[in-house]
């Protein structure tokens, strides 16, 4: 599964401004964290050693890194996301499941590497040395069981393999990370910061794992690895621990009212996040129709009975969606 939020697309498939858009098409939340104003040092001057301790320092706290794990930022997770692959060793397959984020896959098969898929749980193929787990994962906010996880970074650990887990949408529930009870094993978990905080432009993710596995990114990836905007904005985000768990409890709300409006037009929920929701279409041009009024959502290709919803930016967001389904359910 791709990405979704490119608005361009919508724009030249069927017409409008981007001021006309109602952009439902990502797993970001639409209340970001409030924006303080930054000096102009930020933009003239290279972040310092000590700033981006600074920020390291606060992701360990809000992510609960463990002391044995080393932490690295990147410019996205999704520089990480194709990092990794042209670092593990060589040799086997690697796993991904289906349906999930289609860049893992395919960062995996640009480096050179083979895949096949996997389900956890199951018993897993000698062909396959390392893997990759999207926890929860997008679209259907499926979780992996702990003792699964567990079990396949064992069963690579005796294959010198690495597993990778993405845990993208996991500051919803932060309870269900897998960072900790990973930690003796060979596993590098991903945090990607723009979606929880609503800041996806400012392009900063985490890799958090053993140093052995981690210190090769740091060395890849480069000095001054995120801009000092980034550093101020994040570690003050980060450690606003208040702010991230008022903010938990506001999303669930949201992400209910959002199952309501879809429940009271035919769709059926199946599954998501408090950041999206995967909902079965009541009609086979519900993507299109809502493109037709200018509602950009998710649709897959592997399944076209399904859409997946971003959370509306408050009632009056929600309310136009459900306006615009009305019109489209009786007319």
């Amino acid at each position: 599964m791709q990405h979704g939020g490119d608005l361009g697309e919508a724009m030249a498939l069927f017409g409008g401004k981007r001021e006309d858009w109602l952009d439902l098409s990502t797993g970001i939340s639409p209340f970001p964290y409030p924006l303080r104003t930054l000096g102009a040092h930020l933009w003239t001057a290279l972040p310092g050693r000590h700033e981006l301790d600074a920020l390291l320092a606060a992701a360990r706290i809000a992510y609960r890194v463990p002391d044995s794990h080393d932490i690295v930022a990147a410019p996205g997770t999704q520089s990480l996301i194709q990092w990794i692959p042209r670092l593990a060793p060589r040799g086997g397959t690697v796993g991904v499941t289906e349906p999930t984020y289609a860049e893992h896959a395919r960062a995996w098969q640009q480096a050179g590497h083979e895949t096949e898929v996997f389900r956890p749980g199951r018993p897993l193929a000698e062909t396959i040395r390392h893997a990759v787990l999207v926890h929860p994962n997008n679209p259907d906010g499926r979780p992996v069981a702990p003792a699964d996880a567990m079990l396949l970074a064992s069963t690579l650990a005796e294959r010198q393999g690495w597993l990778v887990v993405d845990e993208a949408f996991i500051d919803t529930m932060p309870d269900a990370s897998l960072t900790s009870i990973l930690q003796d094993l060979p596993a590098i978990t991903l945090r990607s910061f723009g979606k929880f905080y609503g800041l996806a432009g400012l392009r900063l993710g985490f890799a958090i794992g053993p140093r052995a596995l981690v210190a090769p990114l740091r060395e890849a990836i480069g000095p001054w690895p995120v801009s000092g905007a980034a550093i101020q904005v994040a570690t003050a985000a980060l450690s606003d621990l208040a702010w991230a768990e008022a903010m938990r409890s506001r999303l669930a709300e949201e992400a209910e009212a959002l199952d309501r409006v879809l429940l009271r037009y035919g769709f059926v929920v199946v599954g998501g996040t408090s950041l999206f929701r995967l909902a079965r279409i009541p009609r086979a041009d519900s993507h299109a129709a809502l493109a037709g009024q200018r509602i950009w959502t998710r649709c897959f290709d592997w399944d076209p009975r399904l859409i997946r919803f971003g959370l509306p930016a408050g009632p009056g967001p929600r309310e136009r969606l459900a306006r615009i389904l009305s019109e489209l359910r009786h007319g």
